[in-house]
């Protein structure tokens, strides 16, 4: 009897995943137009006016409850209310293009000259869209209420703008109600559609931003020794810190230390007295990143009282790790292997790019998960941010069953306790 018993949950689950998958692909030709409307229209981060518009007039025509927006800007969160009582789930997509021309010829290429999707948010957001039309059409078996968040600005607000999941947590997204946990997902080239690819603890890096000033004494390049160097001192500090990673952190640690920008000097005969740099820190650590700010400081101070230089230093807090429970993620495998197959579920490794999901972590459990989005057969592999960007659409489908699954199998889970 308790082997029957065992068995019948299983078939269950087994036979609502087929249902979910017989309905995502029916919706294939409309994930693929949906995602190419919205490619072609790309918008750049806290701009995203139109996308929001397409997403607000879809989610009202699937009937959804309490559709806010002008969230953070434009960000749009709605909830999709099962036919059966139970906890809050949230699932949330990102919107934003970035400012980069496209340069591959399809059909659905950009027509905003210098404004591309090259990081898969249109994707993600005909996901979600998708997610919401499955759980409508099967709102009799959904035992809560999913909180569907299509958030702005990932990839960071303008110069003196707020935005992104910080703001949207600010301007309440995440309450009234409160979901006990939020899941998502990204684009990843490298894996090939069809595939999903997951981690549980650290993920994904945090990602802090700093500026170095320093200053010397300007003379003619005849006599440097009546002067302080400032480049001859910034070539030393961007040594010096390099070996922070390799001297002063544990080397099992993951860091990177990188200096993007470097602006000195004015003339090839003269003594440059200021250079300025700008640069990002990765740590996969709260302990190491709180411990990486304070050993620059004491490295630059070093460095440049070797030269009788002096210095300025900005350390700028940006998105914090990404942090996938490990509860939540154990409990949702079975869900995702149901939805794609044993064999296309995989563990990958962890990332040092950035994602400000994090912030959503921050407040309650979060999953994010890495969406197969590539095909070497077709030819696409390009990796986000350039130019060649693009995504197999297959993944669309993909990612719709997926999400569709696990959020279906969550909110049974836990209303009923198990």
């Amino acid at each position: 009897l308790s082997r029957l018993a065992e068995a019948e949950p299983a078939e269950a689950a087994s036979a609502r995943a087929t249902q979910v998958a017989r309905a995502a692909e029916a919706l294939r030709p409309r994930l693929i137009a949906t995602r190419r409307d919205l490619h072609q229209h790309p918008e750049l981060s806290n701009r995203e006016e139109r996308t929001a518009h397409v997403v607000a007039e879809h989610l009202r025509a699937l009937g959804l409850e309490e559709i806010k927006t002008n969230v953070a800007h434009h960000g749009v969160v709605a909830l999709l209310k099962g036919a059966q009582p139970g906890p809050v789930v949230a699932v949330r997509a990102d919107m934003d293009a970035l400012p980069i021309n496209e340069t591959i010829d399809v059909p659905y290429k950009s027509l905003v000259p210098g404004v591309k999707h090259a990081c898969g948010h249109d994707a993600h957001t005909t996901v979600a869209l998708g997610t919401a039309e499955v759980l409508r059409q099967l709102r009799d078996q959904l035992h809560g209420t999913v909180k569907f968040l299509f958030q702005p600005a990932e990839e960071g607000a303008p110069d003196g703008e707020e935005g992104g999941a910080a703001l949207m947590i600010k301007e309440g997204a995440l309450d009234n109600p409160r979901p006990l946990a939020i899941f998502g997902l990204h684009c990843t080239p490298e894996v090939e559609a069809g595939r999903i690819g997951y981690r549980a603890g650290p993920a994904q890096a945090s990602a802090d931003g700093f500026s170095i000033t320093i200053r010397g004494k300007m003379v003619h390049a005849a006599t440097p020794h009546k002067g302080i160097d400032t480049i001859v001192v910034a070539a030393e500090c961007i040594t010096a810190l390099q070996s922070i990673k390799s001297r002063r952190i544990d080397s099992f640690e993951p860091i990177i230390i990188t200096i993007g920008t470097i602006h000195g000097g004015t003339r090839q005969n003269i003594l440059a007295d200021e250079v300025k740099m700008e640069g990002t820190v990765r740590t996969l650590s709260e302990e190491v990143r709180n411990r990486v700010e304070q050993l620059m400081r004491d490295t630059l101070a070093g460095v440049t009282a070797a030269y009788g230089a002096t210095f300025d230093f900005q350390y700028l807090r940006g998105t914090m790790v990404v942090y996938n429970d490990p509860k939540l993620v154990g409990e949702a495998l079975p869900s995702i292997r149901r939805a794609v197959g044993q064999t296309n579920v995989f563990e990958v490794p962890k990332r040092m790019g950035a994602e400000d999901f994090c912030f959503y972590q921050q407040v309650v459990p979060g999953f994010f998960l890495r969406l197969g989005s590539g095909s070497k057969a077709k030819g696409i592999t390009a990796e986000g941010h350039t130019p060649e960007f693009d995504i197999d659409e297959e993944c669309l489908v993909t990612g719709v069953k997926v999400m569709s699954t696990v959020v279906l199998d969550f909110l049974d889970r836990h209303q009923s306790g198990r």
